[in-house]
């Protein structure tokens, strides 16, 4: 993401977010996302806002040896990790780090471009959608995914934060959720120039660990990390205490079991 962006991090906090984020948020989602791209060896692969690049190594393995992966983030931090993860087998992968919005690509460039839950923080959407399109050959494809709505555990770890830091933080947290309208989402895509669009909903259960440990950890991989950070001792508590009763009816075990939904949409240049 970037600094003009909403979803911009500093200090750990990508270590973090590689090691709480995308094992139990988003690595779950990469797989079906890749598959819908039916990626072909040899393809071009641009995986637009790729973060620690949970994606672009999925899609390296499938395009192979004489295939080509781009990973492009605007945030620093993300791509440090991305880096100094162990390579996968496949395509090498070039990490860029440039704003969505201005891609420092060029024209007709990419086979396939992917975004895993990346256009709902953009500043511009249409802009990024449009740098895709420009980005793509002709034929090219678009598969992207954009949170449906938010999951109870996103809706309780927002009004906790809203109780002990305040709203300006938990306005912060709501982006991921702010483009859950299929219709405005075609619309988005079809001004962009694309055709041949489908938007997919889909349903996954997700389980996390124990919450009161898990949502500070989680916390501290996001942009309000400092602010959780400056809380004292026992309001940190408080509010990791707060989301787990207010989860009470999704504990599974030491755990919590739920649904997420996401919008997947396919397009074509």
């Amino acid at each position: 993401m970037s600094q003009i962006e909403q979803w911009q991090l500093s200090g750990n906090a990508a270590e973090m977010y590689e090691r709480y984020v995308v094992p139990y948020a988003l690595g779950p989602w990469a797989p079906g996302l890749v598959a819908l791209a039916v990626l072909q060896p040899g393809e071009r692969v641009l995986d637009v806002a790729c973060g620690t690049g949970v994606v672009a190594r999925l899609a390296a393995q499938k395009v192979g040896i004489t295939g080509q992966v781009t990973g492009l983030d605007l945030n620093p931090g993300m791509l440090a990790v991305a880096r100094a993860l162990p390579p996968p087998p496949g395509a090498p992968i070039t990490w860029v780090e440039c704003s969505a919005v201005a891609m420092q690509l060029g024209d007709a460039t990419c086979d396939v471009v992917l975004c895993q839950q990346g256009l709902q923080f953009f500043p511009d959407r249409s802009a990024a959608l449009r740098e895709m399109h420009r980005v793509l050959r002709p034929g090219g494809r678009l598969v992207l995914s954009v949170w449906k709505q938010a999951n109870p555990y996103n809706t309780a770890v927002k009004a906790a934060v809203a109780r002990y830091i305040g709203t300006e933080a938990a306005a912060r947290l709501q982006a991921p959720t702010s483009l859950g309208n299929a219709e405005a989402l075609r619309h988005l895509l079809v001004d962009a120039g694309f055709h041949d669009v489908h938007i997919r909903p889909h349903v996954m259960t997700i389980r996390l660990p124990p919450e009161e440990e898990f949502v500070l950890n989680h916390l501290a991989s996001t942009p309000v990390a400092d602010a959780v950070a400056a809380l004292g001792e026992e309001t940190r508590i408080a509010l990791a205490r707060e989301v787990r009763m207010a989860l009470q009816s999704y504990v599974d075990g030491e755990g919590v079991t739920f649904p997420s939904e996401a919008h997947l949409a396919t397009a074509h240049t």
